[in-house]
């Protein structure tokens, strides 16, 4: 996969840029790593140019500041000697450990290197999940096992072996044949007919698993009358400690906490099940497949677990009708009735066949969705929201990091009133509400006798403070109804919180709202926003009457002395223009929705507002109501391989009226933040790209995470630390937040 190498043997940081009091603009460049004063304005990056305020460079987005960056510190990616010795990187929250050649992946089990292959990144999942699912030890999981098949020797891909025993052909308990997704189920060589003969030459092994990541197939393994072997399907091989009978029906202390991409090859199997087996379009089938994940998850919230099919109701259509039964029932009762707005009288129904909804419910049954992370999910739900609903109105959705940096830069509270005026599928919104949440479930935590796992009344609280939280705090607006179902679908699959999601047009006259929006959010009402406004020539607002609510609408007119001022008819009426991009108009509404003195937002903003000439009037109008906090221009590629927009995420405050009133007067002089992010994690075709060390090797470092598993006694969630030791994902947008929190507090 693709990398960027770091430079002179040291990690590239992100690229900060400062002001200087002696010289407009100082600037640290990638190319050179030095600092660069700019006697002459022209000679700066574009956007800091005086084009769109050229009687003084001083009152643009970037010129009125003080200072330095980050309280003084300049991060470089060489040793230069305009740096002060004492600067450098925020803390990193991993360890070095080493390095992983080009081309290769360490594996789970062994930490030998291995080629970095298709048929490798399925058995890598796998792998994963036999340890942190299934609950084997990772001792008594062995990749590339050979057994002696006949008079060949062949290699299983994965043998599990019975608890603490040697690792002989003999002790071999469950057999894993893994392959790239292009390799069929029916390959006569490499399909489901290699595993089984695998199997019988074990003879003490009871199942089988293949998969090619997108299908996937369980064994047991049975005696026949004969003295030979048959192979009967089922739903899952068992965990460890676990009977064959609970794997196929999972009680709440079998639920299994998804890992890696398993859940994404779930959800990506159900989905192309039943685009197969139902003769639906994609987004048809789709909208059946969220149905029944919502069903999954109201599932769990009940005391009882009902969300289950039987082998023999998978095997036989005219068994699987009481499972479609079955579940059709917890479908009305627990989804329908708790979700009007998601689900209309029309939607009442779960339109599939009833062995087709017994094969997805048997895929999902073992899985707790509510436990499972929240990256795990977002990555699965995005998967099939992506490849169904991306709109052609500028839609694309905002990738998680870039959602992460802008929400940790905010710094959302509990008590702060949360919003995205143009929400999606909500990504922005789960950013920022899982930010506050973690908060709030730490704070309670701190509380328990025992913080990784409270008893019946302190787990109660933490819920009922959460659930104020979602009804009180977190709002989102999409005009596309589609997209705010996707969305409420993905908040109740991460905690909640779709309650306070609304479909309305947000540029609109919020006297033409509903009722319950307007009740629910009102102008000046809100303390963060965060947004990616749909933009694009393509989509422009040419409605008179929502142009007319907004000063950006109007024409603008710049005198000698390079003042503004809005172009007035011969009755004194404001000049409106034909059209305006949205994007534009998102600007002042978001503005116009955030609490004066205090509101702030993150909004992803075209580079070509920030620094086309044509565009000065909307520097002007931000600077005259907003103080600019923080620039951060994105790598071209963050928004690929659907749209290369070269965009940057700004945040804002909006100013409260007397500073309004300074800033027409005189502006208003401040520091700002300005970082340019040179990697974010893909490149322009999606793929993932991996840190590099100067010899070209991957860096491979060590961490600790936090994770949420299933008490097998207690059917409770748990807590567990665990050390992860993997590849770095090369992505600057976490270290850019880190410097801005830390520049922030240098200037309390």
């Amino acid at each position: 996969m693709p990398h960027r190498p770091a430079q002179d043997g040291r990690r590239a940081a992100p690229l900060l840029l400062s002001t200087d009091q002696q010289f407009p603009f100082t600037v640290e460049t990638a190319s050179s790593s030095r600092l660069a004063p700019f006697n002459d304005v022209g000679s700066a990056p574009s956007w800091c140019q005086p084009h769109y305020n050229p009687c003084d460079v001083r009152d643009s987005v970037y010129g009125k500041m003080r200072g330095t960056s980050a309280g003084g510190t300049i991060y470089t990616s060489k040793k230069d000697p305009y740096v002060s010795s004492a600067s450098s990187a925020p803390t990193p929250s991993v360890t070095p450990v080493g390095s992983v050649p080009d081309g290769k992946v360490a594996d789970f089990l062994t930490g030998k290197f291995v080629n970095d292959t298709p048929e490798e990144y399925v058995r890598q999942n796998i792998e994963k999940a036999l340890v942190r699912q299934y609950k084997y030890a990772p001792t008594d999981c062995v990749p590339e096992f050979t057994i002696k098949v006949g008079s060949a020797r062949k290699r299983v891909d994965i043998v599990v072996f019975d608890q603490n025993a040697n690792h002989t052909q003999a002790n071999a308990y469950i057999l894993v044949e893994t392959k790239k997704a292009e390799v069929k189920p029916t390959s006569r060589t490499e399909g489901v007919g290699q595993l089984q003969s695998y199997m019988a030459s074990c003879l003490n092994a009871q199942y089988g698993m293949w998969t090619n990541g997108t299908d996937r197939f369980c064994f047991a393994k049975r005696g026949d009358s004969k003295g030979g072997w048959t192979f009967e399907e089922i739903i899952d091989i068992p965990a460890l400690g676990q009977t064959e009978a609970d794997a196929q029906r999972p009680t709440r202390k079998d639920l299994k906490v998804a890992t890696a991409d398993n859940l994404l090859f779930a959800f990506r199997r159900c989905h192309n099940y039943i685009a197969a087996h139902e003769g639906k379009q994609k987004t048809e089938a789709f909208w059946e497949l969220l149905k029944l994940i919502f069903t999954k998850i109201e599932d769990e919230r009940a005391p009882k677990l009902n969300f289950f099919a039987t082998p023999s109701e998978r095997d036989s259509s005219t068994v699987a009708s009481a499972a479609k039964k079955r579940i059709q029932t917890l479908f009305d009762q627990r989804v329908v009735k708790k979700y009007p707005t998601i689900f209309e009288a029309k939607d009442g129904e779960i339109d599939l066949k009833p062995e087709v909804v017994a094969y997805v419910v048997t895929e999902l049954q073992g899985y707790s969705l509510l436990r499972s992370p929240v990256d795990v999910k977002g990555v699965a739900y995005e998967e099939i929201v992506g490849s169904n609903l991306r709109g052609d109105r500028g839609e694309f959705f905002t990738p998680r990091n870039a959602c992460r940096m802008a929400v940790t830069m905010l710094d959302p509270q509990p008590g702060e009133r949360i919003l995205d005026p143009s929400c999606g599928t909500g990504g922005f919104l789960i950013s920022g509400m899982n930010h506050a949440l973690e908060y709030i479930e730490r704070t309670e935590r701190e509380q328990w006798d025992d913080p990784t796992q409270g008893s019946d009344f302190e787990r109660e609280e933490l819920y009922k403070r959460r659930d104020e939280y979602f009804r009180e705090r977190v709002f989102g607006i999409d005009l596309n109804p589609a997209l705010v179902r996707a969305a409420k679908m993905n908040m109740v699959m991460n905690n909640d919180g779709s309650g306070g999601l609304f479909q309305a047009n947000t540029l609109e006259n919020p006297h033409r709202w509903s009722r319950a929006l307007r009740e629910a959010v009102q102008l000046g009402s809100v303390d963060i926003i965060v947004s990616n406004p749909p933009f694009g020539a393509k989509i422009p607002i040419d409605d008179e009457e929502i142009l007319s609510q907004y000063d950006l609408a109007a024409v603008w007119d710049q005198d000698d002395d390079g003042n503004w001022s809005i172009r007035l008819d011969k009755n004194g009426n404001r000049v409106l223009q034909k059209s305006q991009p949205p994007e534009i108009l998102f600007i002042e509404r978001a503005l116009q929705l955030l609490v004066p003195g205090t509101g702030r937002m993150a909004m992803v903003i075209p580079n070509g507002i920030l620094n086309n000439p044509g565009n000065a009037y909307i520097r002007n109008w931000i600077l005259r109501n907003a103080q600019v906090l923080a620039v951060v221009d994105m790598q071209r590629d963050l928004f690929q391989p659907n749209n290369d927009t070269q965009t940057s995420m700004v945040l804002m405050r909006r100013l409260s009226p007397a500073e309004q009133a300074q800033a027409e007067e005189s502006g208003l002089d401040y520091p700002v933040f300005m970082a340019v992010a040179e990697t974010i994690g893909h490149d322009k075709r999606g793929n993932v790209v991996w840190r590099q060390l100067p010899d070209g090797s991957d860096e491979l470092v060590k961490r600790i995470e936090t994770i949420a598993e299933i008490d097998q006694e207690t059917g409770n969630e748990v807590l567990r630390s665990i050390e992860v030791t993997d590849r770095q994902v090369d992505d600057e947008l976490p270290e850019v937040a880190a410097a801005y929190r830390e520049w922030l507090a240098g200037q309390r």
